[in-house]
């Protein structure tokens, strides 16, 4: 039976897992995926990548559960909790508050230009342009000095809003609104996106592995893009563990998120392939710029005899990509404000403005980092990419070699096994598997990531 007494406990298990799966889903998945797949030869990237999801993102992100759901309310002290009261762990606590900060202002930026793209493409205004306009656009747009802070600030106000009404009323309802909606957005996408003349190759170069491409290289980036896809290792999911009710099971919830964010990745790669296929001498492999610059072309040209279904296949979307962003920007701003709310009592509403206020600021030093601040430089890097930076090439990374050594190495095993089972309600036959990995497989894996992100190989090499 659903137990409402606890506002600060997520209602339902799907409301749980669709929060948390909103969290691991983000603009990774509809703009990282494609470009990583197509970089790395498609399909047989694909099924090494949903190997590692399972070898290693899995345990990561089961690893984060467990500390989040038996710290209870208080992420902060979840370490020094389920260490057995050892207060040098405390300091881990500090991982989520630190790393909301600093990947929501820069994160924001970018789900900012995808709002004004969707703004673009209510207002038509994609219609009629050349491949070249749309280049020298994003160039301009993304350089101005007011204009894309605007639209960053619109998306901190909505993560904001949603955040101040507190774990149920915003974070839960939220997550169960903008995630269905976010599917039915994709399966829209999917069955415009197949319909198209030459879909068939889009296909085959998703679904048709070539091990023969399949290097160290290759590895390595799909051993990466499990990792990061599920935002593991930031303490998003440690901090939305803190609301998960007593009888979750978290391995299976574990798996639940995980195929929902390889489900979300999967299609849209088969949202964006068989689009890019259907214009000769475009790319698969174009980075970034795929989403901002490829894409809207693609939209045109395409559709562009029916001017009716390139309006909507570019502001649907548009708007798939700004519900991805929401859904993740909403458990990055959590974890600094639930820090605020729990540890120095300030209420949650004043708690989600103080973190949204210093995260704009901030954020705005990083979107001026595309323009009139291109040429400030801190350990060579303008704010955006030292963000990036400190994020996805050292916190992630190493916040997540931690979470294993921590449950791995410091953790009572039987304090473990409990929290697994649910005090012994539930079987876990794969509980020594999960022990292995997190004690020896995941944090290897890991440290292979970091020297990968951090050009060390090359350099070692």
């Amino acid at each position: 039976m659903k137990s409402t007494s606890n506002k600060n406990v997520f209602v339902s298990k799907v409301g749980a897992i669709l929060a948390a799966a909103g969290s691991a889903v983000g603009l990774g998945n509809v703009w990282r995926f494609p470009t990583e797949a197509g970089e790395h030869g498609g399909a047989a990237f694909i099924l090494i990548y949903v190997l590692f999801m399972l070898l290693l993102g899995v345990p990561i992100m089961v690893t984060e559960f467990a500390i989040g759901r038996h710290g209870g309310s208080d992420v902060s002290g979840a370490f020094e909790k389920m260490s057995g009261g050892k207060k040098g762990w405390r300091w881990m606590g500090m991982i989520p508050v630190v790393s909301g900060f600093l990947v929501l202002s820069y994160y924001a930026v970018v789900a900012g230009w995808t709002l004004y793209y969707a703004f673009e493409a209510l207002m038509n205004g994609f219609a009629g342009k050349t491949a070249m306009e749309f280049q020298t656009d994003f160039v301009a747009f993304s350089s101005d000095s007011l204009h894309p802070v605007f639209w960053t600030a619109i998306i901190i106000a909505l993560t904001c809003g949603i955040v101040a009404l507190g774990v149920q009323k915003g974070i839960e309802r939220g997550s169960k609104i903008m995630m269905p909606l976010l599917f039915v957005f994709i399966v829209v996408l999917v069955g415009c996106s197949l319909s198209l003349p030459n879909a068939h190759q889009g296909l085959q170069f998703l679904f048709y592995p070539d091990f023969s491409k399949v290097n160290g290289s290759v590895i390595l980036s799909a051993m990466g893009q499990a990792f990061f896809s599920l935002s593991v290792g930031l303490g998003c999911l440690c901090t939305y563990a803190c609301y998960f009710r007593k009888d979750v099971d978290l391995m299976k919830d574990g798996l639940s998120v995980a195929g929902i964010d390889t489900l979300v990745a999967l299609l849209s790669g088969l949202i964006v392939f068989p689009a890019v296929y259907s214009i000769p001498g475009l790319r698969p492999d174009a980075g970034p710029s795929l989403v901002f610059v490829t894409l809207p072309n693609v939209f045109q040209q395409v559709f562009g005899g029916i001017p009716v279904l390139a309006y909507s296949f570019s502001l649907i979307f548009y708007l798939l990509l700004v519900m991805a962003a929401l859904t993740s920007s909403i458990s990055m701003l959590e974890m600094s404000a639930a820090y605020f709310h729990k540890n120095l009592r300030l209420p949650r509403p004043l708690a989600a403005v103080v973190v949204s206020v210093v995260c704009m600021l901030f954020a705005t030093f990083c979107s001026w980092s595309f323009g009139d601040w291109a040429d400030v430089r801190i350990f060579g890097m303008g704010f955006f990419d030292l963000f990036d930076f400190l994020v996805a090439k050292l916190i992630m990374p190493v916040g997540g070699m931690l979470m294993c050594f921590f449950l791995g190495w410091v953790v009572d095993k039987r304090v473990l096994r409990a929290e697994l089972t649910n005090g012994g309600t539930l079987r876990s036959p794969l509980y020594p598997v999960f022990r292995f990995i997190i004690r020896y497989f995941a944090p290897v894996c890991i440290l292979l990531i970091l020297v990968n992100e951090l050009g060390l190989f090359a350099f070692l090499m």
